[in-house]
């Protein structure tokens, strides 16, 4: 019994520090002091300049005193409106790369994976939505209200849903981890690329190489890169996505609609993030941390 304890513990601690492995410099730990946009009647956000056009959104100043009820119905509507329908299919989920330059056993073996279709957001939760439903805003940088939400925990995420769901009297949740993946390859128009929509990192993803331009690594406005090829924004890079699914181990049989064991210790973290180098933003990598885990790296898109 305590040698099986031991090597669960063993395998969750290596999801965790496969994680931390990823920073392609020593720049993380920088201040967790919220970062505001200072703006005047006519003026624009400062920090990240953006007019917003690729993801559909209108908002460009930082986080308002207030939303009215019918803003807050406005983007919500649009938040139902961007669900993208993903046609089920099979596919190999884990490393499928000929080339051994991510080794991570964490993503092997690779095996065969049978979902049912369903919907995925077209663009990571940003911090509008999240506004529009919780009414305040956690996030770190706060320069744009169409930047994703982050600092937000697993728990927290699902604060959030059971809100959205009153509201919207839909069923809205996280993507299990293989949907979150299969969406990311492309579901059935998948051209089998490297990260998600393309081989060349820099069209589709904003990670360490492409971010870190200052003293600071900030997260970017959703939907600036270009899409795969179901038309999703930024699952590679920007934030880490929580997933609904606990941290397990992979088998090498094929699997129907898995949704990962039914308790652990991690939920799982997938996408990469700007402070990640471009080794750990491939459409296979996974991460884990505790529901109760948050930081300005990590947020989350929605499922239905």
């Amino acid at each position: 019994m305590k040698d099986i304890f031991f090597r669960y513990y063993l395998v969750v601690m290596i999801a965790i520090l496969a994680s931390s492995a990823c920073y392609a410099q020593t720049n993380q730990g920088y201040s967790k002091k919220k970062i505001q946009a200072t703006t005047t009647k006519g003026s624009k956000s400062s920090g990240h300049k953006s007019k917003s056009k690729s993801s559909g959104r209108s908002h460009s100043s930082a986080t308002p005193t207030a939303m009215s009820r019918q803003e807050r119905d406005r983007i919500i509507q649009n938040l139902i409106a961007n669900m993208v329908f993903v046609e089920g299919g099979t596919f190999t989920m884990g490393n499928t790369y000929l080339n051994t330059e991510w080794p991570n056993e964490l993503e092997m073996p690779a095996h065969q994976v049978k979902l049912s279709s369903y919907y995925i957001g077209r663009y990571e939760v940003t911090q509008a939505e999240w506004m529009a439903v919780m009414g305040s805003n956690p996030s770190v940088n706060q320069t744009d209200l169409n930047l994703p939400v982050e600092h937000v925990s697993w728990n927290e995420c699902q604060v959030f849903i059971k809100e959205l769901n009153r509201l919207t009297k839909k069923r809205f949740r996280l993507p299990t981890e293989a949907e979150w993946e299969f969406a990311a390859r492309g579901g059935n128009k998948s051209r089998g690329y490297t990260y998600a929509g393309s081989d060349n990192i820099d069209d589709v993803a904003w990670y360490y190489d492409n971010s870190h331009t200052t003293q600071y690594t900030f997260t970017h406005i959703v939907g600036k890169k270009l899409p795969n090829e179901l038309g999703l924004y930024d699952m590679s890079g920007n934030v880490l996505e929580w997933c609904q699914s606990w941290y397990a181990r992979y088998s090498a049989n094929a699997e129907v609609n898995p949704k990962g064991p039914t308790k652990g210790k991690s939920r799982c973290l997938r996408g990469g993030q700007v402070n990640y180098s471009k080794s750990c933003c491939h459409v296979s990598y996974r991460g884990a941390q505790s529901p109760s885990y948050h930081t300005d790296e990590v947020g989350f898109r929605l499922a239905l």
